[in-house]
């Protein structure tokens, strides 16, 4: 079943980290300072007091701009640190660690996170200041908790909760009882994780926290939907259902209370749930109603997680009822969301290659200014002490500007070579280099290149088998294969559509041997899937199957957008392509009629080529195909 369960995570209740973290450690300005823009005014006034800007900030971040923007609030929280450091203030120096652990965290880099949050206990624990202690105890389990490291999770958030209590800080006690019960439910243990979120239910109630209230509520309603699961597998189908219906009316109320503060993801978050209650039952139609009432939602404000989710629940609900073409439309988006999220993601770590980058060469001029100037401080006063080691004094000048000068510069081409990378795995290189001189690429009409498209046969029926893990890994580890094999023969890989992977020979940049290229790397992309397939048969695990189909044809290639783009290729030759594919069979190279023709004056030394005659293709009518095989496999095919 499906839980959106309000655990510190990017996929959460990021919002009750705000709340507990802005209760217990945030610093707030005096009421002249209100408004995040006029936050960060004071921020950047450096005619205030270094206390009043550092507040600011603070509360700047805290106040949203670290969830729309995390990489820019990582450098902003970097200067925090720098300022506080330099100052003596530990006040702040702590608030920045706590901030830079949580900004780790976010970006999965959970060693960089632990390392910041144990800085910011020893700071707190040093000042005395209890309540920024059971942060850092409750920000350490959280990591511990991202990696799965469930009992040293419970042991930290166990100690966040008694130094809490110690104090009387009831926010930061629901915070840890919060956390407590979802270590409580994965492990399978309903009944205490229901007595942790009926206590923080307890807490938000009497605070009139009406967005905790919601989150307590959701978290409520899940575990009753799980102690329904465990009743029904028991074989107690009454108590099933009364459990069903108190967490239905628990998710109602949640959504009730996130309305009132107009909490969007988490009443999406609570109509998804429902919808998943409603399908361990096993009623479908009320699984589309409510994952049709969250999907506007999540479409309208961005939520991508929702809406990759709701589309699988959807696509499931549609099966099961027999509506075999909104099935299949919400299979499709379903695929083309998830791809999204990972080109968002790959987008996501260029900018902050990029912006990293900015802020280094920036760094590395005010350092190179500053030591400029005590260069030349210490070369004055050499001068003044001793006229007679003033030659020395000069070529040791110079070799202090030259080591300064190489360090920086290796530095920040270090870092520019980094987003260089990064850049080439999602762009040609021409394109790229187009992209970067003007700020955009033209698409142009390339008269022949050779289209590939593969598919795994059985995917659908390996993913209701294998744990998404292994799925996954299987599938990263055939495309990894496939990325090699074509830059082996320079060809360019386009996208990846689910399970099935297109590549193209012949640009960007037009040849003549782009039709032969394509088909030996299609050779060698079906022997890589036939050796794991005999490797897997021996050890008794499920196998892919694999069909190619290659066709040749003029396409129009280029990239769409200025934010998120990608390159890409279009005309009838992709779709061609995409039909030889879909017409062919496991284990062969389906080729047609163009891709033929174009290499039949080497088929004598190079192919062979075994007519099928005409084959019906879906919306092309019948076309003629040719399997296609090595020198040594069969006879030479002629038109």
């Amino acid at each position: 079943m499906l839980s959106f369960r309000t655990i510190p995570t990017l996929r959460t209740a990021s919002c009750l980290l705000a709340i507990a973290f802005g209760t217990m450690v945030v610093p707030r300005c005096n009421a002249q300072q209100g408004g995040s823009d006029s936050l960060f005014r004071i921020w950047k006034d450096n005619a205030r007091h270094d206390t009043v800007r550092l507040a600011a900030l603070n509360s700047f971040l805290w106040a949203g701009f670290m969830y729309q923007d995390p990489d820019s609030a990582l450098v902003l929280n970097q200067q925090r640190f720098v300022l506080a450091k330099a100052k003596g203030y530990r006040g702040p120096e702590a608030e920045a660690y706590n901030m830079s652990g949580y900004l780790h965290s976010i970006k999965g880099d959970h060693g960089k996170a632990i390392a910041d949050y144990t800085d910011c206990l020893r700071i707190y624990d040093e000042l005395g200041k209890k309540s920024g202690v059971g942060v850092a105890l409750s920000g350490i389990g959280s990591i511990y908790y991202y990696q799965g490291d469930l009992v040293n999770a419970m042991k930290y958030y166990k100690q966040g909760l008694e130094v809490h209590e110690a104090i009387g800080n009831e926010p930061g006690i629901a915070f840890c009882l919060n956390n407590i019960g979802n270590v409580h439910a994965d492990n399978k243990e309903p009944e205490k994780a229901l007595a942790c979120y009926e206590r923080v239910l307890k807490i938000r109630k009497a605070k009139k926290d009406v967005r905790g209230i919601a989150l307590a509520l959701n978290n409520i309603g899940l575990i009753h939907a799980d102690m329904a699961l465990i009743s029904a597998k028991a074989g107690n189908a009454e108590l099933a259902t009364t459990q069903r219906k108190v967490a239905i009316r628990e998710l109602n109320e949640s959504i009730h209370f996130c309305r009132q503060v107009d909490d969007l993801q988490g009443e999406c978050g609570s109509l998804v749930n429902i919808a998943s209650i409603y399908a361990d039952e096993g009623v479908p139609e009320k699984v589309v109603e409510y994952n049709l009432l969250a999907l506007p939602i999540a479409q309208e404000h961005g939520f991508l997680t929702e809406m990759r989710e709701i589309r699988r629940a959807l696509y499931k609900a549609y099966q099961t009822m027999g509506r075999y073409a909104d099935a299949l439309a919400m299979h499709e988006e379903f695929i083309l969301i998830r791809d999204s999220i990972v080109r968002e993601e790959n987008q996501q770590e260029i900018l902050r290659q990029r912006m990293q980058y900015d802020f280094d060469k920036k760094e590395a001029m005010a350092q190179a200014e500053q030591d400029k100037k005590d260069a030349l401080a210490e070369q004055e006063l050499r001068r003044q002490k001793m006229q007679r080691n003033g030659f020395m004094g000069g070529f040791a000048l110079v070799a202090l500007f030259a080591a300064v000068f190489f360090f920086q510069r290796n530095r920040i081409s270090k870092e520019k070579q980094r987003s260089e990378e990064l850049l080439l795995n999602i762009l040609p290189e021409e394109v790229a280099e187009e992209l970067k001189a003007k700020g955009s690429a033209d698409a142009v009409q390339i008269d022949q290149v050779t289209v590939l498209f593969t598919d795994f046969k059985g995917f659908t029926a390996m993913s209701e088998i294998l744990s998404p893990r292994d799925l996954v890994r299987d599938l990263n580890e055939c495309f990894s294969a496939f990325d090699h094999i074509t830059g082996k023969y320079g060809i360019e890989k386009i996208k990846t559509i689910g399970d099935a992977y297109m590549a193209a020979g012949g640009l960007p940049t037009p040849n003549t041997t782009h039709a032969t290229d394509v088909i030996k790397a299609a050779f060698e992309m079906r022997d890589f899937i036939a050796e794991g397939k005999a490797l897997k048969i021996a050890a008794g695990l499920p196998y892919f199957e694999i069909r190619i189909g290659v066709h040749t044809g003029p396409v129009v290639a280029g990239i769409v957008g200025v934010k998120k783009f990608s390159y890409d290729i279009w005309g009838d030759t992709v779709n061609t392509a995409s039909r030889m594919e879909s017409s062919g069979v496991v284990g062969q190279v389906n080729v047609s009629e163009a891709t033929y023709v174009q290499v039949r004056e080497q088929a004598g030394s190079l192919f062979h080529f075994t007519p099928r005659g005409k084959v019906q293709a879906k919306g092309k009518g019948e076309m003629e195909m040719f399997f296609v095989e090595r020198h040594s496999a069969g006879p030479v095919a002629s038109l």
